[in-house]
């Protein structure tokens, strides 16, 4: 058997930068993966690579071939997209905060802490060392926050934590440095400075810088060709330099002589390799303000050919505004919490915006103001999953107290119900497929219509109690429920919606209950070290009691009935026989579940194995493997024959 990972539900979205590549291809981090959402298709994949740790920003290539990820430990990975595997790697010596491609696919810029690094992007071919740095920048006072390149892939400009942004030419000429122009007057960090184009001549007249305490500068650029021209005519006549000034060769073989001085006797420190953007002049059109307050700028972007800027809040809110004249388009709350990504979609078209705290990933189409994808994960810890017996549909529930429902071809949730107010603790499918039972410590177990999507039974007990176990016949009319309080097995009807019977016996809470695949057995299992048969049909109190010296965590009936395993607390996988009730083998499984030690970890791996048990354990289809999980980081899959 070849098992590979293939796809990973329950978490949309959990922190880091968004990115939409080919217009329709959405991409984010999830952990330390990368989930790729096709919107048209609706469906999700997540990649077969993963990180050393979370992953805190990406960048995808123009053409969309190239996907390039920094995790928290500055591990760089290039990925090739279409065929999913990892090229490169490389590891930056400081805490990257924004990547980015130019429009050309050429370069990667980089923010390493307060350095601006330019990189040759790699391609296809695999090197030794793929990657090279072609300059760096060191004028920032702190770490960099965000950055833009032009259309030409020749300037950057660069907003930092220093309050202000920096305009950069990337060109890399000797002797023409100069140091980079200051988009002044911002009162907080710069989170956002972008490039805007003149449609007519596709070229940089204008430049916005948006600080986080919710100001956007709008800087307006005119260039002098006038002048420009007749500088460079004065330019070609200057006299030769004196004997005295010592010459030296350039890069490319030109002699540089003494600096020139422009018409205004000041030293130019252009060449003429210079971009288009050197012999203008930048000025402050306007200053305007987001109102939000206290609420700070989390997340921004901007759109050049639309000229409309999207900018996120710490409160939840997002505004959409049209830029240069500021105006604002739509001003929405989608959120309890702070929005950490907003993009905009090649066309302008669609916003994606993302909440790392709540797991939420929302794609937004601003003109017709209806949602494109809107996605949530669990809270909060998942504790039970069920399949439905067609394999299409995957159910889970967490500590949040809600259940949802996955399409395991697609990898969306298209329902969640929130009607429980305590955890949920166990989910079971009936055989229509149509119906979803689950159970929760807030002492209810409810019914769910996956045609209509609504609670239509909701079984409860006498008295408040904790259910922690799940279980129901193969015509689905009876439903049974173990307890962690009161150590109780209640029986309901389906039909009638009454409570049939009330089973006692068990002196610990009954984490695990099943029905026999072939007959009406009910199989228990409970931290008092037994495992009890009922049958709930014909006579109250307990076929029979397979006795263990440790607690029972959970159990399984193998397919065809003949066999029942369930897993003890000292990490051992118990055989028995349901008919004869003889015991008929058992694996010991401590040592495959007890994982390395970690850095931090004060106990050897040795000792800390002894608290590691299977808490799940599931036959494979024909019963001739089990897999088994529980608190270690790994799944054991055994075969049952040969033990």
């Amino acid at each position: 058997m070849n098992y590979r990972f293939q796809n990973l539900l329950g978490a949309p979205y959990r922190g880091g930068n968004a990115v939409v590549t080919q217009n329709t291809n959405l991409i984010s981090p999830l952990g330390n993966r990368v989930s790729v959402t096709d919107l048209v298709k609706s469906q999700t994949i997540t990649l077969p690579i993963q990180s050393s740790s979370n992953i805190r920003r990406i960048a995808a290539s123009p053409d969309g071939v190239f996907l390039l990820t920094v995790d928290d430990n500055n591990r760089c990975l290039f990925i090739n997209l279409p065929r999913r595997v990892v090229l490169h790697r490389i590891t930056f010596k400081h805490p990257v905060n924004a990547v980015k491609f130019s429009p050309n696919g050429k370069y990667i810029a980089v923010a390493a802490g307060k350095l601006l690094q330019i990189w040759k992007s790699p391609g296809f071919k695999r090197e030794v060392f793929a990657f090279e740095l072609v300059r760096t920048f060191a004028d920032c006072n702190d770490k960099i926050l965000s950055m833009d390149w032009d259309n030409e892939s020749k300037y950057l400009i660069v907003g930092s934590k220093d309050l202000t942004g920096r305009l950069f030419f990337v060109d890399k000429k000797k002797g023409n440095y100069k140091k980079p122009f200051l988009f002044l007057g911002h009162r907080d960090s710069v989170v956002g400075c972008f490039f805007g184009v003149d449609k007519k001549e596709n070229r940089v007249d204008k430049a916005y810088t948006v600080a986080r305490d919710g100001f956007i500068f709008s800087w307006s650029y005119s260039g002098n060709d006038v002048n420009r021209d007749a500088r460079d005519d004065d330019l070609m006549d200057v006299e030769p330099p004196s004997p005295g000034t010592p010459e030296r060769e350039g890069e490319d073989g030109e002699r540089i002589g003494k600096k020139r001085k422009d018409s205004d006797g000041k030293e130019s420190g252009f060449s003429e390799g210079e971009g288009y953007l050197s012999g203008g002049k930048w000025e402050l059109l306007r200053k305007d303000c987001f109102m939000q307050a206290p609420a700070k700028v989390t997340a921004c972007d901007y759109h050049k050919g639309l000229d409309l800027v999207v900018v996120g809040f710490s409160n939840g809110v997002f505004g959409l505004y049209q830029m240069p004249d500021f105006v604002c388009i739509h001003l929405l709350s989608i959120s309890r919490e702070k929005l950490t990504t907003a993009v905009f979609n090649d066309l302008g078209n669609w916003l994606t915006f993302g909440c790392a705290k709540l797991g939420q990933l929302l794609v937004w189409e601003w003109r017709s103001e209806s949602y494109i994808l809107k996605q949530q994960g669990h809270y909060f810890d998942v504790n039970t999953l069920a399949y439905s017996p067609d394999s299409q549909l995957l159910a889970t529930g967490a500590d949040d107290n809600k259940v949802k429902v996955w399409t395991v071809s697609s990898g969306f949730c298209f329902v969640t119900f929130s009607e429980h107010t305590n955890a949920v603790t166990a989910l079971h499918f009936m055989a229509n497929n149509h119906c979803l039972l689950s159970a929760s410590l807030d002492g209810t177990v409810r019914a769910w219509d996956l045609l209509r999507y609504r609670n239509f039974r909701t079984f409860t007990a006498p008295s408040h109690k904790q259910f922690v176990s799940l279980a129901a016949d193969q015509s689905g009319e009876v439903i049974c429920a173990g307890t962690l309080d009161s150590f109780e097995i209640f029986v309901w009807s389906m039909r009638r919606n009454l409570l049939l019977e009330v089973l006692s016996g068990h002196e610990g809470p009954v984490h695990g209950l099943m029905f026999s695949p072939t007959d009406a057995i009910l199989a228990s299992s409970s931290w008092d070290k037994t495992v009890r048969l009922w049958n709930v049909f014909k006579e109250k109190g307990a076929v029979e009691t397979f006795r263990h010296t440790h607690d029972v965590l959970t159990l399984t009936y193998r397919p065809d009935g003949k066999q029942l395993a369930c897993s003890t607390l000292d990490g051992q996988i118990h055989f028995w026989d349901p008919i004869d009730g003889e015991s008929m083998r058992s694996i010991e499984g401590r040592r495959d579940i007890a994982g390395g030690r970690l850095m931090s970890d004060r106990r050897s791996a040795a000792n800390s194995s002894s608290g590691k048990c299977f808490t799940s354990l599931c036959y494979s289809a024909d019963g001739s493997y089990i897999l088994a999980g529980g608190n270690s980081r790994y799944i054991c899959m055994y075969d049952v024959s040969d033990q």
